[in-house]
């Protein structure tokens, strides 16, 4: 069975081979006292943006969720609700349709772009938004065809099917498209599997890991490789970008998806904080890269990490 470990390996190829990204490994030791210092909070469900329902809806509604967790590109566009980050604007949307009616994967299966634009609350004359919009249409499609071809049109079906493994969920969501969250990098096939990855810990925290939210292998999940935890390290000093990189994120120029600029950013901060997680004792201590990545993700949710400079930006179907 395909292992969570392919990823580590083959990040940790681009971090030793990276042109554009340097990790400052003389400083993963004293970061790693800070991160120590900081007591983890334990992931939870915002119950007015994620559906917890019946068990088969409550499923359907984070693997739809994590089928389009994605489009951080194309967030500053996007119709925000007040006070909301692009992430739970769609989630709390997608809760509301929830409300009205559980989704099936039958009706996945011909949803268009000005549907989803209804769904999500988003202007369909708007060029930019649409773009992801039609992008979500596609994921969705694919989605609800394959629950229908392979698991009866059944969610529960789907992640029982995976036998209480993240490992062999990744394997079962990377037959469709965009969660096949690769990139080749000089010759070598690097993997990330952000979104396929969360989905088993969203389901960990909505089943409060027990039933379809039991996973063996949880403390083997990598971070979710996105642009806020490579954001982080690198306003905190754990990753430096060459002149050129940051002068385009800090321009808000898009970095393209797939360059070798942007799979090193994703990369090397997936072998940074397993680096990270290794000084402090890993997951036997409870600092697991997943866990490490939330307490990351929150500290990126402060004033400072949203001013001090902008994150990266990429328009990409993975995150």
């Amino acid at each position: 069975m395909w292992k969570l470990d392919s990823i580590r390996q083959s990040c940790r190829f681009v971090a030793d081979n990276s042109e554009h990204v340097n990790i400052r490994y003389d400083r993963i030791d004293s970061y790693a006292s800070e991160i120590a210092r900081i007591k983890p909070e334990k992931p939870i469900i915002d119950l007015s943006c994620h559906y917890l329902g019946k068990a088969d809806d409550t499923i359907a509604f984070f693997v739809i969720l994590d089928s389009i967790n994605f489009g951080s590109g194309y967030f500053p566009h996007l119709r925000k609700r007040d006070c909301m980050s692009g992430y739970f604007t769609i989630a709390s949307c997608l809760y509301d349709a929830f409300k009205k009616r559980p989704l099936k994967a039958l009706d996945l299966m011909d949803i268009t772009a000005y549907q989803c634009c209804e769904i999500f609350g988003q202007n369909p004359n708007d060029r930019i938004v649409f773009e992801l919009m039609e992008l979500f249409s596609a994921a969705l499609k694919d989605l609800g065809i394959y629950v229908r071809d392979t698991y009866d049109s059944n969610f529960t079906n789907l992640i029982d099917s995976a036998d209480h493994s993240s490992a062999k969920l990744v394997e079962i969501l990377s037959a469709m498209r965009f969660f096949m969250d690769t990139a080749e990098y000089k010759g070598v096939q690097v993997s990330f599997f952000k979104r396929a990855q969360i989905l088993s810990m969203d389901l960990h925290t909505a089943f409060d890991g027990k039933g379809p939210g039991m996973f063996n292998d949880l403390d083997k999940l990598t971070i979710f490789a996105d642009n806020l935890v490579p954001h982080v390290l690198r306003i905190d000093g754990i990753l430096e970008y060459d002149g050129s990189l940051s002068e385009k994120i800090d321009n808000s120029e898009l970095i393209q998806s797939g360059s070798h600029e942007e799979i090193e950013i994703r990369a090397c901060a997936v072998d940074a904080v397993d680096r990270i997680s290794s000084v402090l004792g890993g997951a036997l201590k409870g600092y697991s890269s997943a866990v490490i990545d939330n307490v990351l993700w929150h500290k990126g949710q402060l004033p400072y990490y949203k001013k001090v400079k902008p994150r990266h930006r990429t328009r990409s179907v993975y995150y």
